[in-house]
């Protein structure tokens, strides 16, 4: 069985590649990736490489994003990944084409499916937010032209059903984003590595991407809501944001409070092992970040989400969502270190699943016959709610 996976994001690379190694250890599987996106922009630190490390065959390496900050660069860079991808996808001429999420590059991978008649599988379709980015209405789009999907609550088996998706081709296996957590033995000693020296403050994560929304006004939201944790005696580890539409006022914003304080560290891009060791450590997670939603629940700690971003997204009681001023961050930051909330925390249980969702995926890939699902035919007069 020939596979195809599509990746061009860390992000989203970490979440599938627990899957990716079940498949690269089969033999009778011969998995391939098409690597393009931010994987090969040295501003987003050519994860391209950690790829190459953990061992797996590139069929395609595509230079496809466009060194820009602007709506117009996001769908320059898709159209260069499809252009550039199309002949070899066609002349490879995989069983399957695996991709996962909601950004522009996933809209290719459905396109490459379809034109060329291949079958396609999309995770963490059926998901919705209510901050109305384009993100959305791209996964339910993606959702339409896909085969197959695995997702990752019965809620979003509901929402693609009422897009008109047959339960035939939705499988509930939870979130392969979550077996890392499993896969990964914590040890403290890799905060102190990535912080370069030795905390005296508890440690806390801050991720914020650019939201259109709040694009005018991301800057502030980022310097305050990061003196806010220092202010209430944290040491910050601050991720740097995606490549949408607004990062490079952020990115400017974190270099300028970086230079004023010692209480921060700043990272690119972790790998996978690094990422894991440094979440478990710390004690909460701020920002607009999905793994605050998705993953956080799995350690369990704290989520303070700012912002319109993930708003109305399925998550547990371990988040809390604030405003983005400062005095809303520092009520936040206060009321996740209660005791009740503390006491909440102790009976929290991921709804995204149990960390064992690859295994789910792996055993579903080799036995489900895609080919007999190329074909959509349904009418979603009949198969929607």
């Amino acid at each position: 069985m020939k596979i195809l996976a599509l990746t061009s994001i860390r992000s989203e690379y970490d979440l599938l590649s627990s899957l990716f190694f079940k498949l690269n250890n089969d033999p009778e599987i011969d998995l391939q990736l098409m690597v393009g996106g931010a994987h090969n922009s040295p501003s987003f630190g050519l994860t391209k490489k950690d790829i190459e490390l953990d061992g797996f065959n590139i069929l395609i390496n595509i230079e496809s994003l466009l060194d820009a900050d602007s709506k117009s660069s996001r769908l320059k860079s898709a159209s260069i990944l499809l252009l550039s991808a199309a002949d070899i996808v066609n002349q490879f001429s995989p069983d399957l084409i695996i991709y996962a999420g909601d950004r522009e590059d996933v809209m290719v991978g459905a396109l490459l499916g379809g034109y060329l008649s291949i079958p396609t599988l999309h995770f963490f379709g059926g998901d919705h937010s209510l901050d109305g980015h384009i993100d959305n209405p791209l996964r339910h789009a993606v959702s339409k032209l896909s085969t197959c999907h695995f997702v990752s609550t019965q809620e979003h088996v509901m929402r693609l059903k009422a897009l008109g998706e047959p339960s035939n081709r939705i499988h509930h296996i939870g979130s392969v984003a979550l077996d890392k957590f499993s896969d990964i033995e914590f040890s403290g000693k890799r905060v102190n590595a990535v912080a370069g020296k030795e905390l005296d403050r508890p440690a806390a994560l801050f991720i914020f991407h650019p939201v259109e929304s709040e694009v005018n006004i991301a800057a502030k939201i980022v310097s305050d809501s990061i003196s806010a944790l220092i202010e209430e005696g944290f040491h910050v580890f601050v991720g740097k944001p995606n490549s949408d539409y607004g990062n490079t006022d952020i990115r400017k914003a974190i270099e300028e409070i970086e230079g004023k304080t010692e209480h921060i560290s700043v990272y690119g891009n972790l790998s996978r092992e690094p990422f894991v060791q440094l979440f478990k450590a710390c004690k909460l997670i701020a920002g607009n970040s999905s793994a605050g939603l998705l993953e956080a629940a799995s350690i369990p700690i704290p989520c303070i989400n700012i912002g319109e971003r993930q708003k109305g997204r399925y998550c547990s009681d371990n988040v809390i969502f604030v405003d983005v001023d400062k005095k809303s961050v520092i009520t936040g930051i206060r009321k996740v270190q209660e005791l009740q909330f503390e006491e909440t925390l102790k009976l929290v249980v991921n709804p995204y699943g149990d960390g064992k969702a690859s295994e789910r995926a792996y055993n579903l890939i080799k036995t489900i016959d895609f080919k007999s699902l190329l074909l959509k035919k349904e009418d979603p007069l009949t198969h929607g709610y």
